[in-house]
């Protein structure tokens, strides 16, 4: 995983907003595989709002680490902005953190569920909610990337415009 000046100047806007806020963050990620956390963390100072995050890659680990009902995971599948809210919603309970991000998609080589490669999800819950839908294209690095950025520049901009 590549993090690049972008990713990691928009990580630091993030843990100057939560720090000044008094607020928290936590992750649940799945395709980004612990990404989006290691960019909070590169920062200096992250581990006053950093709490933790869950690599949950597989189903099973969703739904015994996170909380989510088997049944959304069958109804939606593991690639659906339910499933994404979930668990960000599972990442704030488990860490009582103020704010959760939830990472879920096809990374590649091969579709999933039905689900083509670069099919992405994340979830931002807290005080203000958001979901963004990606379609992206290239190699699995490029998608997991991207994926990363998508959902550090979405929490920055949340945090940025929020009243």
């Amino acid at each position: 995983m590549t993090l690049t000046p972008e990713i990691i100047a928009l990580a630091s806007q993030v843990v100057q907003s939560l720090r000044a806020q008094g607020e928290t963050v936590s992750t649940a990620e799945s395709l980004t595989a612990g990404a989006v956390s290691s960019a909070i963390v590169t920062i200096s100072g992250a581990s006053e709002v950093f709490v933790g995050g869950i690599t949950a890659y597989r189903d099973e680990i969703k739904i015994s680490h996170l909380g989510i009902d088997p049944q959304l995971i069958q109804t939606h599948t593991s690639v659906s902005e339910e499933v994404a809210v979930a668990m960000a919603r599972g990442a704030i309970k488990s860490f009582g953190t103020t704010w959760g991000i939830g990472t879920t998609g096809v990374a590649g080589p091969n579709p999933l569920d039905g689900h083509p490669v670069g099919a992405v999800w994340v979830a931002i819950e807290g005080p203000v909610c958001q979901t963004i839908e990606l379609s992206l294209s290239g190699e699995r690095e490029s998608v997991r990337n991207a994926a990363t950025a998508s959902a550090i520049a979405t929490f920055a901009r949340i945090l940025r415009h929020r009243n």
